[in-house]
């Protein structure tokens, strides 16, 4: 269908930008409990989920901005990866029963992001058009 395929780039834009903000909510919920505290996340974060939370913050933030896309969904894509294996891939096998699946998909729209682009409804694109 030509008229769904032309939305196509637009629509990866708004991929792009509910992930991030769905990723960032992780990080805010560890590192301020907004919009509420994340659930079995210890008080206070060792080092390990304080580095991730910040990656989740900044990292979302700017993947949703369209800004550095390819190098932050990089950083977040592999975040993802560790922490399926360090918190998840441990409890079992099966990702919808060791709480993984959402690191899973994270890990790869990230990685799609990373060779896709942010798509036209990014700082990336308005910056490529200024050049």
């Amino acid at each position: 269908m030509p008229q769904l395929a032309a939305w196509a780039p637009r629509i990866l834009s708004v991929l792009r930008i509910i992930a991030a903000l769905l990723f960032m909510e992780h990080g805010l919920m560890k590192l301020f409990a907004f919009p509420g505290a994340q659930p079995g996340v210890p008080d206070p974060l060792p080092a390990i989920l304080l580095a991730a939370a910040w990656i989740e913050v900044v990292g979302g933030g700017l993947i949703a901005l369209g800004l550095f896309t390819r190098a932050a969904a990089f950083l977040c894509s592999g975040q993802m990866a560790v922490a399926y294996f360090m918190a998840h891939g441990s409890k079992g096998f099966w990702p919808g029963l060791n709480g993984g699946d959402a690191a899973i998909l994270f890990c790869f729209v990230f990685l799609y992001l990373v060779f896709a682009g942010p798509g036209p409804w990014s700082l990336d694109a308005v910056a490529r058009k200024r050049t």
